[in-house]
């Protein structure tokens, strides 16, 4: 059905051939990902099938650096792979944003440790690193040793996304009045089956935990409160427009993948709309179809609008972090605020698109069976966390705008550093 096609555009000057291809060839794979997606509801994290061809299409290596075998991409690249991801499964795409997302992070680590991550990317099926508890009020106890440092038994992190895919993992840790992270390799620490969630459970954001005192080297540990200059020395550390930002603007190509996840959902919400709207009669109106019907025409036109202007806007502020990178300019915390409040706005835009959809439908999409349920709930889940939720974060834009000073002295996504900055420690 036309319907579905979209408008063609031309392609941005910011995007590379390769990732075009990486974009194209995931695209060819949203049927088969689609498919899969509640087999990773029911597993707690992507089934092999999805986890394979998302890594052989090179979904896991987009944000690692060239130095280290991947492609180190800019925000256009990055946005476009992950909402195409997204279209298929929200869950799939998460992962990819963590692995993207928390590689910045993990190359503010000493020079060894990031060796040790980054040497396993050749081979490894997944995300190479993921988190838990990195930034977050309460995190757990460390202790200064010999040579390295003791995580002590029976601390638990939280929110682990990825941590079944993934090779090692990062966790906040107090060491006396230092907060800090500490790397984790699988063997050390124990996965809980706590992430049994309304939406995105395919993401495998469950807590972990460490049964007994567990040492790591010294290379493995790195104080939160340096994070923001690590990362504004990244640009000259690596090569690859991923790179050549400061750090607000590399904490802002996480909120933007995040907001791509919406944005990629909202249209997989749409394809699914049309396409049932084909089969389907009305309950109680006097057409043949769905599709014939005047409401559902309305509703269709309204929320394809929606998504092409979230889409504009999130692109849109994709292109413009590129030019700044490639110009070589830094973003001031005024403009940081900005476009944190640009992405959060346009996923927020895509969610409601995506109730509409539902509501306009009517009860047949809440079979477990119809992906548009799975759409809606998962939406839901990505637009509460903390790092995008909407208030907060017109909050701190709007501080700016009426002249007041802003919230914390970094990216207000990571609140958990300016603690170690001043100090804080941990509840």
């Amino acid at each position: 059905m036309s319907g579905i096609e979209r408008t063609a555009t031309q392609e941005s000057a910011y995007s590379t051939p390769a990732g075009r291809q990486i974009r194209d060839r995931i695209a060819q794979l949203v049927p088969s990902i689609r498919a899969n997606a509640a087999e990773g509801e029911r597993l707690g994290c992507l089934p092999l099938s999805t986890l394979n061809a998302l890594a052989d299409a090179g979904a896991f290596r987009l944000s690692v650096p060239i130095e280290y075998g991947g492609y180190a991409f800019g925000a256009r690249d990055l946005v476009e792979i992950v909402t195409e991801i997204a279209r298929g499964d929200g869950a799939a795409a998460w992962i990819t944003m963590i692995g993207s997302g928390f590689a910045r992070v993990m190359l503010t680590f000493p020079d060894a440790a990031v060796a040790d991550v980054y040497s396993h990317v050749p081979e490894w099926k997944g995300p190479v690193v993921a988190s838990a508890s990195l930034f977050s009020e309460k995190i757990q106890r460390a202790r200064k040793v010999d040579g390295g440092y003791i995580v002590e038994a029976g601390g638990k992190w939280g929110f682990g996304s990825g941590c079944k895919h993934a090779a090692f993992v990062v966790v906040g840790a107090q060491v006396g009045d230092d907060r800090g992270m500490v790397l984790l390799e699988r063997g050390q620490y124990e996965i809980v089956d706590d992430w049994h969630v309304m939406g995105l459970s395919g993401s495998s954001s469950n807590s972990i935990t460490v049964s007994s005192d567990v040492f790591v080297p010294e290379h493995r540990y790195a104080n939160l409160a340096d994070m923001p200059v690590n990362l504004d020395k990244l640009r000259h550390r690596f090569s690859g427009t991923g790179y050549k930002l400061d750090g607000l603007g590399l904490m802002l190509i996480v909120a933007m993948e995040t907001m791509a996840i919406t944005l990629g959902m909202a249209r997989g919400a749409f394809e699914c709309f049309v396409q049932q709207c084909e089969k389907k009669k009305p309950f109680n109106l006097p057409y043949e179809t769905l599709a014939a019907t005047p409401s559902i025409q309305v509703v269709a036109g309204k929320t394809r609008a929606m998504i092409n202007a979230a889409e504009a806007l999130i692109f849109g502020r994709a292109d413009y972090i590129d030019r700044k990178a490639l110009a070589g300019e830094p973003f001031s915390p005024a403009e940081e605020a900005e476009i944190m409040m640009d992405f959060v706005h346009a996923g927020n835009v895509c969610g409601s698109a995506i109730d509409m959809i539902q509501i306009a439908l009517g009860s047949f999409t809440v079979s477990l069976a119809n992906p548009i349920q799975r759409y809606a709930r998962d939406v839901r889940v990505a637009l509460t966390h903390g790092s995008t939720r909407l208030d907060p974060a017109a909050e701190i834009s709007g501080r700016l705008l009426m002249g007041f000073a802003p919230v914390g002295g970094f990216a207000a996504a990571v609140p958990g550093v300016e603690k170690a900055a001043q100090g804080v420690r941990a509840a």
